[in-house]
């Protein structure tokens, strides 16, 4: 395998991959291989067919695309490899050769990490943050756990509430034909979610369990089912069972059932505690926000355009994966939220862009102050790790590979950074004055 490297504007590199014509050769018989099984040819047994009969029935070109894809595979990281560029984004793949007896040769077009100029890092002023706790929010945090302890009971001697789950079945007719994912059974909705989309709960809000229910709804003209886009829809709905919570009373018997303590009065002054520390944590995230948000103001970086995608779709799988731990597919929440891919690449793209920035900044601080991680700051990370997952740290170092090791000593790096800049920030109140915005804006300078 050979790779040259071509540069190209705002960022972005092509390699160009050969790989030779004996591997392809070796590509080519695996995907006969893989498929000889499935090909019937008559005077011939599954899987006795020779794969040159296979080539000049079907054509030469029968295997070309498994082999090129098995090829691409293998050889792309070994090629960026030895490219020796940092790439940043997923690459775009071309094959520009692809015949037997030759070199198989693809490109693939990548975002090269930016170079970043660094404005002024050391004593950024950030705004002092609130960290009192008011007896209104411990109050809310004492209902908060109220409901989280509530029973769930049957409702049979009223109709249906807000904040109630209703159990239906469902099956949704556009034109009078039913469509493509719009039926479900037993599913628990609860009302006011706003989970579905339109008014589809607020229509079930006064009915009865047992009751059939016509819905209409209209499905938005940004649908991700173009088909569905901005026609109304009629939902058929059978309610089953109507839900709702019952709290536990406000008392000692209630802080001894969910915490350690005797008394309403001790479990009070936990949950006070406990706000209290949770604030700090904020406060501190917040001003770090802030300070990293002003040296990117004072910052410079091209970024690609491929990299922000790239993010953007990392963004999104990382909801995916949290929605199918709740139990949710990916198609089931943008059938009943009404939401697109597109549009959520295009509402995840401004927190992309700052996740970029700030990681650009902050590697760019550790390389000028020349931040190391050492091999004991990453043993003291496995461990913590390790403790976290309840196994031991020389086990959990086995699995890790060099990969992970050398992304966490950039994690490492970056929060040494961070912490380089908090040490050296100055803290005050929010300018309210032009005169104190002034002052501030020329600190910065």
């Amino acid at each position: 395998m050979s790779v040259q490297v071509e540069k190209l504007e705002n960022n972005m590199a092509k390699l160009t991959i050969e790989v030779s014509a004996e591997d392809l050769e070796k590509a080519l018989e695996a995907a006969y291989q893989k498929e000889k099984n499935k090909i019937s040819i008559p005077g011939f047994r599954k899987g006795k067919v020779p794969r040159a009969m296979v080539e000049k029935m079907y054509g030469a070109g029968i295997f070309y695309e498994d082999a090129a894809n098995s090829l691409m595979q293998q050889n792309y990281p070994a090629a960026v490899d030895e490219s020796g560029i940092d790439i940043v984004s997923r690459p775009s793949v071309d094959v520009v050769q692809l015949e037997k007896g030759k070199p198989f040769i693809f490109t693939a077009e990548v975002a090269v990490k930016p170079e970043v100029t660094l404005g002024k890092y050391l004593g950024v002023t950030v705004s002092k943050v609130d960290t009192t706790v008011t007896d209104e929010e411990v109050d809310a945090a004492l209902e908060k756990e109220r409901n989280n302890n509530a029973r769930t009971v049957s409702v049979t001697d009223r109709p249906v509430q807000n904040g109630d789950t209703a159990v239906i079945d469902f099956e949704g007719f556009v034109d009078g034909v039913a469509f493509e994912g719009g039926k479900g059974e037993n599913h628990p909705l609860e009302i006011g979610s706003h989970s579905f989309i339109d008014t589809f709960e607020d229509q079930l809000i006064g009915k009865n369990a047992g009751d059939d229910v016509e819905v209409n709804v209209t499905f938005p003209e940004q649908y991700q089912a173009a088909e569905l886009a901005g026609k109304p829809a009629l939902f058929k709905v059978k309610i089953h069972e109507v839900k709702a919570k019952e709290l536990p009373e406000l008392n000692d018997e209630f802080a001894s059932d969910v915490s350690e303590f005797e008394t309403l009065a001790e479990y009070k002054e936990s949950l006070k505690k406990n706000l209290q520390e949770q604030k700090e944590t904020e406060a501190k995230k917040t001003k770090e926000d802030e300070a990293i948000q002003k040296i990117i103001d004072k910052s410079k970086m091209d970024l690609p355009e491929a990299m922000i995608t790239t993010q953007c779709e990392n963004m999104i799988e990382e909801f995916s994966q949290r929605l199918a731990q709740s139990g949710l597919s990916m198609d089931q929440y943008l059938q009943f939220s009404g939401m697109t891919m597109d549009k959520m690449m295009e509402q995840v793209r401004p927190e992309a862009i700052s996740r970029i920035q700030s990681s650009l900044v902050l590697e760019q601080i550790a390389k000028e102050e020349n931040i190391e991680v050492s091999d004991e700051d990453v043993d003291a990370e496995i461990a913590k790790m390790a403790a976290n997952y309840g196994m031991e740290a020389d086990k959990l170092k086995e699995y890790m590979g060099e990969a992970e090791k050398a992304s966490m000593k950039r994690e490492l790096a970056i929060t040494k950074a961070v912490d380089l800049i908090m040490e050296n920030a100055k803290e005050r109140a929010k300018a309210k004055s032009k005169k104190d915005k002034d002052e501030e804006a020329a600190e910065e300078e």
